[in-house]
C-alpha cells in the first residue's frame, strides 16, 4: 500500500526526511514504554495440561474419561492395478478428522507411500465409520493416526486390532488423551505448502509448536519469521520480507481472501488472533498457480470451522490488548464463531511519551473482529459467511521540529483499516472431485499525513475465487480455477516531487508541493490450470500455467511453472529430491501506472524461481532440508525525476535484480516431550536501476540467518523453551556530512560514493519461555513468563546523525522484554 509503504520505509532509518526522526522516537519511546509497563500479557494457549492441577478447588476431581473412537465400519481400499503389476506393496499412514457422529471429515497423509497408494488410502478412508470419541458419556470430535497396508496377498486390510478392555483403545490409534473436545478444536499448521502437495516442499508445524514459541508471545503468524528464507524484520515495522524480496513483493491471504497487511501497527499482534486459525500455508517460492500478482512470498491463513459440538470461549486482558471469543453449535448442521480485540496503549502510553517530548492527541489504537457463521447442507457440501476487519490508527504531535528536517514539526498521524465479507461455499462432488468457491467484497484504506503533507487512499474491491480438484486417474490429477480482483481506487495526495521506490535523502522542507487526485477502476482477472502426474513410481510431477490481465497495462501475462519430487527412498529412512522453476508476474502499483500520479507505459514486474533440494530423514524424529534457490528479477519499476508529469516523477521498467542463497532446517518433530528445529540461510540479494549498471546490495539484503529453537514438557503442566537468533546486520549506504540547503533552512546529507556500502552491528537476541498450565474441570487456567531479549543486547536498527550529518551513532532497538500473561478458556 501507497502510504504504508511510505511509512515503512522511514521507519528503518532516521534521516529519511519524511518521517525521520519523529517516527523514530515515537517507536522507541513506544518500545520503551513496552519494555516498561507490559507485564500482564497473555498466551495464546491450544495445548492441554499434562496432568491435572494439585491446586484449586476442583483439582481434587478428576476430568471425565476420555475414550478413543473405535472402528465399527472397515473398508478395503482398491489396490492400484499399477502396482499390483509390480508386485509392490505398501503402507499408507493417515490423520483422520472424526465428528461427534463417527464420520471422518477429513483425511491427510502423514507417512506416503506414493500418489497412487496415497489417493486410494484416501479414498477409502472417508468411508470408515467409528464410534466417536467421548469425554465421560459426552461424544466428542477427534483427530487420530490411522494405517492402511496394501498387500499383494488376498487378505482384508490391515485394521486397528482392539484391546482387550473394550474403553480402551483399539491399536495405532491415540491414548484416550488424544481425543479433542468440540470446545477445543485441533490446531494444526501447515507452512510452505497443502494438501495434497502441489509444491517442491512441504513443512508441518503443529499446535503446540505454534503455541508456546518463545519469543513470539503466542502469536501464530509470527511463527513465521522463524523459518528459513524468511529475513528478520527490523523491531516494530511488522514486515514480511522472504527471499531477499522488498516486503511489497509478497502477499498475505485469509482464508483465501487477499488483505493489505498480515500485522497490526508495530508488529506486536496478527490480525486475526491465533485462536481461530487452522493453518498458515508459507510459501517463500515457486508457489502454485492458484496464487498470481507476486514476485516474493505468500502467506495463506485458513481460518478453522467454529465447533460443532457445544460451545467454547476465552476472555484475555493484558497491557496490549483485551480480545474475547465465544462459539457455539447452533444445530448438528450450523454453528457460529465471533471474536474481537481492542488494543488499550493509549490508557497509559501517553504519559510516558509526555515526559520524552512528544504530546500525544491520540496514542496508537489497533482493533480487529471476526465473525462466522457455517452450515452443513449435506455430509457433502458447506457454506460459511464470514466478516472480519482491522483498523489501526495513531496521532501526535512534536514539540519541537526535527534538526535534521523543519517538515518534522506538527502533527503526524497513520491509520490502516481493511474489512471483508466473504461467502464461501466448498462441496465435494465425488470421492475424487472437490469444489471450492468463495466471493469477498470489501474496502482498503490508508491515510498518512505530516504537518500539511498528507497521502489519502481507499479502494473498494470484489474478489472472486472458484477452484475445482479432480482425480482423473490414479496416476493423474487436475486442478483448475479463476481468481478474479476488481474495484475501484480513490487517491489524493499533498507531496513534493518524491521517489516512492527508494528511500529521499533531500529535506522536504521548502520543496514545491503537488496536490493530485485521482480515481479510477481496477479489474485484474486470471486463471490457473495444475497437473499432479506421477509418471514412474515416486515421482511426482506438477506442471502449471497461470494467464492474468491488467487492466492498467491492458497486457495479458503468462506464467509456467514446474515444480519435482522423487523419493529416491519411500521408506524409512525417507530421502527425497525436490526442485522448482517457474515465472512470476506483479503488476504495477496503480500511484506508478495511472495518471495523475504515474504515467502510461509501465509494465508488470517480472521473477524467474529457481529452486533445487533434498529431504534426508535422519532418524524417524529427526529431518534434514537443504534447498538452494535462486531468483532472476526484470523489469522493475524505478522513478526518476520528471518535468512532464503531474507528480514530478516518471516510472519506467529499467531496473532488475537477483538473489541467491541456501536454506538449511533440522527438524526435531513433536513425538515426545521435545520439539525443535535449527534454521539456516546464506543469501545475498543484489538491485542495480539499469541494464548497464553495476549490481548493489539490496537494502533487504541479510547474509546469515541463524535461528535454534526448542521446548522440552516436563510434565504436570510445566513446559519450557528458548530460541536464539543470529542475523547479519542491514546494508546502509552512510553520509559522509551535509550541506546547507537554503530553500529548507536545513542540511541536506551528503551520501557515499557506494551505495549500501556500510552494515548495521549483527543482530542475536536469547527468548525464553516458561508455561504452566493447571487443568479444571470445565475449563484451563495457564500463566506464562515469555522473556524476550533475555541478555539485553543492545541490537542496532538503524543509524542516526546530528543536525549537518558530521556525526553518527547506532540507532538501539527494543531491550529487554518481561512479558507474564494469564489465561483463561473454557
Amino acid at each position: 500500500m501507497l502510504a504504508q509503504g511510505l511509512f515503512t520505509n522511514r521507519t528503518t532509518k532516521t534521516t529519511d526526511p519524511f518521517v525521520s526522526e519523529t517516527t523514530m522516537r515515537y517507536i522507541r519511546l513506544t518500545a520503551i514504554a513496552c519494555a516498561v509497563f507490559i507485564y500482564p500479557s497473555v498466551q495464546a494457549n491450544a495445548q492441554e495440561a499434562d496432568a491435572p492441577s494439585e491446586a484449586g478447588p476442583d483439582a481434587a476431581t478428576p476430568a471425565p474419561t476420555a475414550t478413543a473412537p473405535r472402528l465399527l465400519h472397515a473398508v478395503e481400499p482398491d489396490y492400484p492395478e499399477a502396482q499390483r503389476k509390480q508386485g509392490r506393496a505398501a503402507s499408507v499412514g493417515l490423520v483422520l478428522i472424526i465428528d461427534t457422529e463417527g464420520r471422518v471429515t477429513e483425511a491427510t497423509i502423514s507417512d506416503s507411500a506414493g500418489d497412487d497408494f496415497d489417493q486410494a488410502a484416501l479414498a477409502a478412508a472417508r468411508q470408515l465409520v467409528f464410534e466417536p470419541a467421548r469425554q465421560g458419556d459426552r461424544p466428542v470430535a477427534a483427530k487420530i493416526p490411522f494405517h492402511f497396508q496394501f498387500e499383494l496377498a488376498e487378505a482384508p486390510p490391515v485394521e486397528p486390532a482392539p484391546a482387550p478392555p473394550p474403553a480402551a483403545p483399539p491399536a495405532k490409534q491415540p491414548p484416550p488423551a488424544a481425543a479433542t473436545s468440540g470446545e477445543e478444536p485441533a490446531l494444526e499448521v501447515d507452512v510452505e505448502g497443502e494438501r495434497p502437495l502441489r509444491e517442491p516442499t512441504r513443512q508441518v508445524l503443529q499446535a503446540e509448536e505454534i503455541a508456546k514459541l518463545p519469543g513470539n508471545n503466542g502469536d501464530a503468524l509470527r511463527s513465521v519469521q522463524s523459518l528459513p528464507g524468511v529475513a528478520r524484520a527490523p523491531d516494530l515495522t511488522g514486515l514480511i520480507i522472504v527471499r531477499g524480496s522488498s516486503p511489497r513483493d509478497s502477499q498475505v491471504f485469509i482464508d483465501g481472501t487477499n488483505v493489505p497487511i498480515a500485522y497490526h501497527f508495530g508488529g506486536l499482534s496478527s490480525v486475526v488472533p491465533t485462536e481461530m486459525l487452522e493453518r498458515i500455508d508459507f510459501y517463500p517460492g515457486n508457489f502454485g498457480p492458484q496464487y498470481g500478482r507476486a514476485t516474493g512470498g505468500i502467506v495463506d491463513v485458513g481460518v478453522r470451522s467454529p465447533t460443532k459440538e457445544g460451545y467454547g470461549g476465552l476472555l484475555q486482558v493484558d497491557m496490549l490488548d483485551a480480545r474475547v471469543l465465544a462459539e457455539a453449535a447452533i444445530t448438528p448442521e450450523t454453528r457460529f464463531m465471533i471474536a474481537g480485540r481492542r488494543s488499550w496503549l493509549d490508557a497509559w502510553l501517553g504519559s510516558a511519551t509526555e515526559s520524552a517530548g512528544l504530546q500525544v492527541s491520540s496514542a496508537p489504537v489497533y482493533y480487529d473482529y471476526q465473525a462466522i457463521i457455517e452450515h452443513d447442507f449435506s455430509r457433502d457440501t458447506t457454506a460459511r459467511l464470514f466478516a472480519f476487519g482491522s483498523d489501526d490508527r495513531l496521532e501526535f504531535l512534536l514539540s519541537s521540529p526535527s534538526a535534521v528536517d523543519p517538515a518534522d514539526g506538527g502533527d503526524l498521524a497513520l491509520k490502516t483499516q481493511f474489512w471483508r465479507t466473504e461467502a464461501r461455499v466448498e462441496t465435494r462432488l465425488s470421492d475424487s472431485t472437490r469444489w471450492r468457491t468463495s466471493v469477498a467484497a470489501g474496502r482498503d484504506a490508508e491515510r498518512f499525513s505530516l504537518g500539511a503533507l498528507n497521502i489519502d487512499w481507499a479502494f473498494q474491491r470484489l474478489d472472486t475465487r472458484s477452484e475445482a480438484r479432480t482425480q482423473l486417474t490414479p496416476e493423474l490429477a487436475l486442478t483448475g480455477g479463476i481468481d478474479v480482483q476488481t474495484g475501484r481506487y480513490d487517491v489524493s495526495w499533498r507531496l513534493p516531487a518524491l521517489d516512492l521506490e527508494n528511500n529521499n535523502a533531500e529535506p522536504v522542507f521548502g520543496r514545491p508541493v503537488n496536490e493530485l487526485h485521482g480515481k479510477g477502476n481496477v479489474a485484474r482477472p486470471g486463471a490457473f490450470l495444475q497437473l499432479e502426474a506421477t509418471p514412474i513410481h515416486d515421482l511426482k510431477l506438477f506442471p502449471s500455467v497461470r494467464v492474468d490481465y491488467s487492466y492498467d497495462t491492458k497486457k495479458w501475462t503468462a506464467d509456467p511453472r514446474l515444480g519435482v519430487r522423487y523419493d529416491l527412498h519411500a521408506g524409512r529412512p525417507r530421502t527425497t529430491l525436490k526442485g522448482g522453476v517457474g515465472i512470476f508476474h506483479q503488476p504495477p502499483d496503480p500511484y506508478e501506472s495511472a495518471r495523475p500520479f504515474g504515467n502510461a507505459g509501465v509494465l508488470s514486474e517480472r521473477a524467474y524461481h529457481y529452486s533445487l533440494g533434498i529431504e534426508q530423514e535422519l532418524w524417524r524424529p529427526v529431518e534434514l532440508s537443504v534447498e538452494g534457490f535462486y531468483k532472476d528479477m526484470n523489469n522493475l519499476v524505478g522513478a526518476t525525476p520528471s518535468n512532464e508529469s503531474e507528480s514530478g516523477m516518471r516510472y519506467e521498467n529499467l531496473g532488475s535484480g537477483r538473489s541467491f542463497g541456501s536454506e538449511f532446517l533440522l527438524r526435531y518433530n513433536p513425538e515426545g516431550r521435545f520439539f525443535g528445529w535449527v534454521a539456516y540461510t546464506l543469501s545475498r540479494s543484489e538491485r542495480r536501476d539499469g541494464p548497464n549498471e553495476p549490481y548493489q546490495l539490496f537494502e533487504y539484503d541479510q547474509t546469515h540467518i541463524l535461528t535454534a529453537l526448542g521446548s522440552m514438557k516436563l510434565g504436570r503442566g510445566w513446559q519450557v523453551g528458548a530460541r536464539f537468533r543470529y542475523v547479519s546486520g542491514n546494508p546502509y549506504t552512510p553520509y559522509v556530512g551535509g550541506v546547507m540547503d537554503f530553500d529548507s533552512g536545513s542540511y541536506a546529507p551528503v551520501e557515499a560514493n557506494e551505495p549500501y556500502s556500510a552494515r548495521q552491528e549483527a543482530f542475536h537476541q536469547l527468548d525464553l519461555r516458561v508455561d504452566k498450565t493447571w487443568k479444571f474441570r470445565s475449563w484451563n487456567l495457564t500463566a506464562y513468563l515469555d522473556l524476550q531479549n533475555a541478555y539485553n543486547h543492545q541490537n542496532s536498527e538503524g543509524v542516526s546523525y546530528n543536525y549537518d550529518f558530521s556525526q553518527s551513532k547506532p540507532q538501539p532497538g527494543l531491550p529487554i522484554l518481561p512479558i507474564f500473561g494469564v489465561r483463561g478458556e473454557l
